[in-house]
């Protein structure tokens, strides 16, 4: 941080007879930015401290009050958002929900090895629309265990298992670019272009591109599976009837389960449905999607649900998550506003609009993917990332939007390495893979979702939302 911070002053970049520099206070934000960088990498202290020091550093530096800092970090309505998510995540696990759906999921599956992998990514990737990825990983590791031990399948040395258990990985990151609830780096990414484009992004509009691209990458990513893992056994030794027995066991749903499904239904209608609302009363009702999140979490603490306590709640949420969230944000807005995120945008990638049009999103998520390699957080590469392009395409004259969408995606895309995310950790502590077996796979799974993500951004993302 103070090698950058000392540096001398960098020369005036040219573009279209325009000079731009690189101020002492944008540089003053690249020197923050690049000590968070480095120890965001290496874990030298926790995710959330490195956050935490970014309130004290900025205002250090002398880029902005201390007031300002706090202001523009815990001031944005994305975390009561988030935290939302995160409450309804942990009603969903606790209520035994969760386990009853991928169940019954696997029910309709049946035990054909190859049917069983689909059934895992796509009940993953439905979860993970919705639910906190960790949580997902916490619920399909014990199942998906479970099943190759009744297998009698070795770990280590079984494809099935090394398919199966990396299914549940990838799954989760397919899932969680489908909505704004998936991933933390996705209402960092909504929060950018709010704060520095001033436009909204209903959640429905994020859907329009989310989905489609979720469910074209769910048939890439289990052909991938099985070309490059063979299950060595074609149908598992056990029958749907040994599926049914555990559902037995389960008995029928719980009233606290029954009252979770409504609570989460009766949510995402809610996020789904605002921006019909606002049309349909001329905009004297135009709920929040983060207020819809909150009321949502809130309600299952009520007396007549009752749901979740709150040391269960405390227990469950990853606080540290939410501080990482806030820092980078202010963060990312002092970048931004310094004019630092526009210099580093232009010696970053200056060339990118050089690509053909259509190929630009393949390029934007392959560029995020391997920086991805980097971090252990998706909400980190998207606080990085976010603010350097929305600059970038600003300044070279891209919808902001059709470069922003495809680099959000990206940062929640962890395919390559068990470290990118902690939702990879998960079942990788199974130990039916290795760190080797998931990049083998992984790096065709990041192509392959490049061509996904370009696929959907030139059928659906030809017109620009929110005038971006």
């Amino acid at each position: 941080m103070l090698a950058v911070h000392a540096l001398p002053t960098v020369p005036l970049l040219e573009k279209s007879s325009e000079a731009i520099e690189l101020t002492a206070d944008g540089k003053a934000c690249l020197a923050i930015l690049a000590f968070a960088v480095v120890l965001w990498v290496t874990e030298a202290v926790p995710f959330a401290v490195t956050a935490l020091f970014v309130f004290l550093l900025i205002p250090l530096f002398g880029i902005a009050g201390y007031e300002t800092v706090i202001s523009t970090g815990f001031g944005n309505p994305i975390i009561t958002f988030f935290i939302g998510v995160l409450i309804l995540s942990a009603g969903f696990t606790r209520s035994g929900l969760g386990t009853r759906l991928v169940l019954h999921v696997l029910l309709i599956f049946g035990t054909r090895t190859d049917r069983v992998l689909l059934g895992f990514l796509s009940v993953g990737a439905l979860l993970s629309m919705w639910i906190n990825n960790m949580a997902v990983a916490a619920l399909l590791l014990p199942l998906g265990v479970g099943l190759l031990k009744d297998a009698r399948l070795v770990p280590g040395s079984s494809n099935f298992g090394r398919a199966l258990m990396i299914a549940c990985a990838f799954g989760i990151s397919i899932g969680g670019i489908a909505t704004p609830a998936g991933t933390g780096a996705n209402p960092v990414a909504i929060s950018y272009l709010k704060e520095l484009t001033g436009a909204d992004i209903s959640f429905l509009q994020w859907m329009s591109l989310g989905v489609p691209a979720s469910l074209l990458m769910i048939p890439i990513a289990w052909r991938i599976l099985l070309r490059v893992f063979p299950p060595e056994i074609s149908v598992l030794p056990f029958e749907c009837d040994d599926i049914k027995q555990k559902l037995d066991v389960l008995g029928p749903p719980t009233p606290i389960e029954v009252k979770t499904l409504v609570v989460f239904m009766l949510t995402i209608a809610g996020w789904v449905s605002t921006p019909l609302l606002a049309y349909l009363t001329d905009g004297r009702i135009n709920p929040s999607i983060h207020a819809v999140a909150l009321l949502g979490g809130l309600a299952l603490f009520l007396p007549v649900i009752n749901v979740l306590s709150w040391p269960e709640a405390q227990a469950d949420i990853e606080w540290g998550s939410i501080i990482l969230i806030v820092a980078g944000l202010a963060l990312g807005v002092m970048v931004y506003d310094t004019g630092a995120a526009r210099w580093l945008g232009l010696v970053l990638l200056g060339k990118f609009a050089l690509a053909p049009p259509l190929l630009q999103p393949f390029v934007i998520v392959l560029a995020v993917s391997l920086l991805h390699l980097m971090f252990t957080s998706n909400t980190v590469t998207s606080t990085i990332i976010m603010p350097i392009l929305i600059a970038l395409a600003q300044d070279i004259g891209l919808s902001v939007w059709a470069v922003a969408a495809p680099a959000a995606f990206a940062s929640s895309l962890a395919f390559i390495l068990v470290t990118e995310t902690p939702a990879n950790v998960i079942p990788y502590s199974s130990g039916y893979f290795s760190i080797k077996d998931m990049a083998k796979a992984g790096l065709w799974m990041m192509l392959g979702a490049a061509v996904c993500v370009t696929a959907v951004a030139a059928v659906m993302g030809a017109v620009p939302f929110g005038g971006l």
